[in-house]
């Protein structure tokens, strides 16, 4: 992976093929295909191994398994978008592949995002006895898709963020979680529109 990571940002594109990207760093393309059945594959693993990394570093945030569902969601996109911004010219490069691959390697990790949701149990949590009956009632399945659709929308912000150190994906993070939770909690349009003024702020004001 590190050796293909090392390729693909030097060269600007993939290998020309397995057996020439084997050959060149000294295995077989046999050996290739007992990991890999191709480049396709291949890719589709960094964005799974930053998640299971940084979940990995989540669970060792001391007391991490009593903290909140908002304040696990928040303490490990911080930590995975991290990982993004240290490894931001692949994690681009994987987004900005052709739709197809593109597709693929977010469908991995939508997989991993959907598991680590389900752990959170959301029900438990004493914030959702302020929540109204539609709210107390959406599915798990609802749920796993409306927290997937908001990663991306981070994960879009990252993206075409230019701030210092995407010091405004942090706060974006911030921002949307919590008015996300503080809606459940209590229904002011403050907070929504607090997070609406930020938004237009980064879309159309330069920095």
């Amino acid at each position: 992976m590190d050796k293909y990571l090392d390729y693909v940002l030097t060269n600007g594109k993939r290998p020309i093929n397995v057996y020439v990207f084997a050959k060149d760093n000294g295995y077989s393309e046999s050996e290739f295909y007992q990991f890999f059945s191709g480049f396709e594959t291949l890719e589709k693993e960094y964005m799974v191994y930053f998640f299971n990394k940084s979940l990995e570093l989540s669970y060792q945030i001391e007391g991490f398994e009593y903290f909140t569902a908002k304040e696990k969601l928040l303490n490990f996109y911080y930590i995975l978008f991290e990982n993004f911004n240290m490894n931001r010219s692949l994690v681009i490069t994987l987004l900005k592949t052709d739709p197809k691959s593109k597709f693929r390697n977010l469908n991995a990790l939508k997989n991993k995002h959907i598991e680590f949701v389900r752990n959170i149990r959301f029900e438990e949590w004493k914030i959702l006895e302020k929540a109204s009956p539609r709210l107390k009632n959406i599915g798990e399945k609802s749920r796993e898709e409306v927290l997937w659709k908001h990663f991306l929308s981070i994960l879009d912000f990252w993206v075409q963020d230019q701030s210092a150190a995407f010091e405004k994906t942090d706060l974006y993070i911030e921002k949307s979680i919590d008015t996300g939770f503080e809606i459940i909690e209590n229904p002011l349009i403050d907070k929504v529109f607090d997070l609406s003024k930020f938004l237009w702020k980064e879309k159309f004001q330069t920095s």
